[in-house]
């Protein structure tokens, strides 16, 4: 079957987003007044929850005594201070991303977004990274609390291939955690891995591909495991090579 679609993540996949999303964390807790810092190690152990406020929450259950805390305006204002730093230039798309979202609006291959983040933050990266035309380069967009269910539950993936009225064996999605490559092997998807500044540790066995970014010409990627060998740069044609591949490992999860 020919590549129909490339379904993306954005924390860590379109742009290392992270840091940055933890600066803003630890900025909103200062201006709140709270005396709580994440590092970069107790943000790593954090990710393992996905959802901004989900993270938030565990934080507290953590504590010997929790203060009162308004989680959703305590996120509502990291989620400003983000979207900021956005804007004014702190993020940039990974390698090899801008260069495979033009192939692909070239060659037909249609684009969605599946992710945990809130709309807000993916509008605010896409417009910085891509222009105000960005947003419009995506036919489907699922993010934050569209799904009853965060990953590494299939609900955003399976959002979205609904909304497209896709066959997932036509599909192929991008991801950087483990929680999101369960989540859209759930949903019945390939899946392209390329593991982040906070990711690099993680389970990604159930990837058709591990590489360290999606490469380009004159800098071509590591690759990590799975298909991808001796390539250097991810193309539309090798990611319809790896939903085939994909769709020989029919074992659910």
């Amino acid at each position: 079957m020919a590549l129909q679609a490339i379904l993306f993540d954005v924390d860590g996949t379109l742009a290392e987003t992270e840091e940055v999303h933890r600066r803003s964390f630890n900025a909103a807790f200062r201006a709140a007044g709270l005396d709580w810092h994440w590092s970069r190690d107790r943000y790593r152990e954090l990710l393992a929850v996905t959802g901004g406020k989900e993270r938030i929450g565990r934080f507290l259950a953590g504590l010997a005594d929790p203060p009162c805390c308004d989680v959703p305006a305590l996120h509502r204002a990291k989620t400003e201070r983000y979207t900021a730093l956005v804007a004014a230039g702190a993020v940039a798309l990974r390698p090899g991303i801008a260069r495979l979202l033009a192939e692909a609006r070239a060659r037909g291959v249609r684009l969605a977004i599946a992710t945990t983040t809130t709309p807000v933050n993916v509008a605010a990266l896409l417009a910085a990274a891509l222009g105000p035309e960005g947003p419009a380069l995506f036919e489907v967009m699922v993010a934050g609390d569209a799904v009853p269910r965060k990953k590494p539950s299939p609900d955003v993936y399976e959002a979205v291939l609904e909304a497209m009225g896709l066959d997932p064996a036509g599909c192929i999605a991008i991801e950087d955690s483990r929680n999101g490559v369960l989540s859209a092997r759930r949903a019945g998807l390939p899946v392209l891995a390329t593991p982040g500044l906070y990711t690099g540790d993680d389970d990604l066995r159930h990837a058709v591909a591990v590489l360290s970014d999606l490469g380009e010409p004159d800098a071509p990627y590591r690759h990590l495991g799975g298909a991808g060998s001796g390539e250097g740069w991810v193309t539309v044609e090798a990611l319809g090579r790896w939903v085939e591949d994909g769709a020989r490992r029919s074992s659910q999860l």
